[in-house]
């Protein structure tokens, strides 16, 4: 019995990429959504930034500590901050597309190689 359902290796193999592609995917999802995060996070200081004057005294985290800085010093910061996250999102988002891709093959190739095995199991 055990060896009738024993799957060929070329399937065993197929089924470990497609584990490690979907491990893959969550990871980049991950990733994906802690930058969609920071964007909004950034997107929020920018709006308050805009509502305050520019002689208003404003301070930057770093590390521990908060360190007095210009508010258009802040604000071209967090711009460069928010373009480089964006590309990073993008990247991913292409990556995303590519691996969920590949699993949609996979899975089709893997559902053509157990086709053959289901109507033995049935009888």
């Amino acid at each position: 019995m055990s060896e009738e359902t024993k799957l060929p290796p070329a399937v065993q193999e197929r089924l470990l990429r497609l584990q490690q592609l979907q491990e893959t995917l969550q990871t980049i999802l991950t990733q994906k959504q802690q930058l969609d995060l920071e964007l909004l996070e950034i997107d929020r200081a920018l709006s308050e930034l805009e509502k305050v004057s520019d002689d208003t005294v404003i301070y930057k985290s770093i590390g521990s500590l908060l360190i007095r800085t210009e508010k258009s010093k802040v604000i071209s910061e967090l711009n460069e901050r928010k373009e480089l996250v964006s590309m990073r999102v993008s990247v991913l988002t292409k990556q995303e597309e590519r691996l969920r891709s590949q699993i949609r093959e996979l899975q089709e190739k893997l559902q053509k190689d157990l086709r053959p095995l289901s109507p033995t199991s049935s009888e």
